[in-house]
């Protein structure tokens, strides 16, 4: 797979990575980073201790990450769940960690079959 497969694959936008990076190795270089250094384990962590300030702020790291990356699938999903642990816990948040987790796993699925 290439980074403008694996883009589409995630859901993110690609011509705009590249015009924030500029070539296509860079985009790799950052996007094959991207499991380990986005926050997300922190983020899983602080939901099942139900440290939402911990949370948030790992949310946010996440949705920083994914806005640098162009994934804008997870990046939309992140934001949502960072707005919404800014003031705490909501009854909204179990819902929408669900959905961060799948469009995280989709993300790393197709970060995982690059070539």
């Amino acid at each position: 797979m290439t980074i403008e497969e694996c883009y589409e694959a995630l859901e993110g936008d690609y011509s705009q990575a590249k015009v924030r990076l500029h070539s296509d190795a860079i985009i790799k270089k950052f996007v094959l980073k991207f499991p380990a250094q986005c926050g997300y384990d922190a983020l899983c962590k602080a939901v099942e201790e139900e440290d939402y300030k911990a949370a948030f702020g790992a949310a946010h790291t996440l949705k920083g990450v994914c806005m640098n990356l162009n994934f804008t699938k997870l990046g939309e999903s992140s934001s949502k769940l960072t707005e919404l642990l800014r003031d705490g816990y909501s009854e909204e948040v179990p819902s929408l960690f669900e959905q961060v987790k799948e469009d995280y796993k989709q993300a790393v699925d197709a970060i995982n079959s690059l070539t």
